[in-house]
């Protein structure tokens, strides 16, 4: 049988997690919030300062293998509580030495870059079908044939800085006409460029808040299959960052965060008002709006489809790992490629 564990995300000020036996208990103002068994859990992540988890706590997470983080309410990361990191040595120094590797790092990369720009590509497409005739579309189409001529010259790439130019020109087409996809509320919801420390409006601040969401899955998935989330193929490493991670993460931008994120706009699930704009121009959500993206972002995962690779239809929660999986079996050399995440 196949189980998605799930994330607890606390977002209320002033809970307070404790054990209670063997679940994990969240209470706020000395009333039960929420309690969960340990078995269910994958991960805690806490936003903001005020939330407080207590040692025996920490303790019990630990030896179940449920870590717990911290970030701001914005989705800064601030710290992680996990216990003993367990994995496969063998594959991770297997995974070190390709690091280290241009050929293969920029072969694992090649198939992770091609994904991205091939399921941005996708969303534009899937925006003209839906808006055909509603709005100009001409700029849309323009940029949907760059990103499929972007996808041609990646078939000769033969050096990693080449590789990230593409996918640097690649993003900034397909973000060049991102602000077409919101179709509603264009009084409190622009995009003009992509913005992120701090975000500059409200749709760059969802975007990194669902991205961070993203990150925190995929690198439990690939902790769990035995990999290293910080060492990664594209993304360079740097202390502190899972570049692993943030590389298997950009096969899902475009098709579950950025739609995630146009789809709550365009329906008015998420509105302006929820929403403080600082005097620095910084972009900050309200707890309201943070509980709404979670919350649609769970159900998300939730959705069955059918993996473009396995042919197996799959709760979108288990892509991740599933995708973690598939990596780790092309690090052992049991699989030719790694096939990146293609979105149908």
């Amino acid at each position: 049988m196949k189980h998605t564990l799930n994330t607890l995300y606390v977002t209320q000020p002033g809970s307070c997690l404790s054990k209670d036996g063997n679940t994990v208990l969240v209470e706020r103002d000395n009333k039960k919030v929420i309690q969960l068994p340990i078995h269910t859990l994958g991960q805690i992540v806490c936003f903001g300062f005020s939330i407080i988890v207590t040692p025996p706590l920490m303790a019990f997470c630990a030896q179940n293998a449920v870590s717990i983080a911290w970030l701001t309410e914005n989705g800064r990361f601030l710290g992680r509580v996990e216990g003993e990191i367990k994995g496969n040595v063998l594959l991770r120094r297997q995974q070190y030495r390709w690091a280290d590797h241009e050929q293969k790092s920029l072969n694992v990369a090649r198939c992770i870059v091609a994904a991205k720009v091939n399921n941005s590509r996708l969303n534009l497409q899937r925006f003209l079908r839906n808006q055909s005739g509603t709005v100009n579309t001409e700029e849309v189409e323009r940029q949907i044939y760059e990103l499929a001529r972007l996808l041609n010259k990646m078939e000769n790439c033969q050096n990693m800085d080449l590789l990230r130019g593409i996918e640097g020109e690649a993003a900034n087409r397909y973000f060049n006409v991102f602000d077409s996809l919101i179709t509603q509320q264009k009084e409190d919801f622009q995009f003009k460029c992509r913005s992120r420390r701090p975000p500059r409006d409200r749709v760059n601040a969802l975007l990194s808040f669902v991205y961070t969401l993203l990150v925190f899955d995929i690198r439990s998935s690939l902790e769990t299959v035995g990999l290293d989330p910080y060492v990664g193929f594209l993304h360079t490493d740097r202390p502190g960052r899972p570049s692993l991670a943030l590389d298997m993460m950009e096969e899902f931008r475009a098709p579950l965060a950025d739609r995630l994120v146009c789809r709550l706009v365009n329906l008015k699930k998420i509105q302006g008002k929820q929403f403080v704009v600082h005097g620095t121009g910084e972009v900050e959500m309200s707890e309201e709006c943070r509980k709404e993206l979670i919350m649609t972002y769970q159900n998300r995962k939730k959705e069955i489809i059918e993996h473009p690779f396995l042919k197996e239809k799959m709760e979108i929660g288990l892509i991740f790992q599933t995708q973690a999986r598939l990596l780790a079996r092309h690090i052992r050399g049991d699989l030719e490629y790694y096939p990146a995440f293609i979105w149908r």
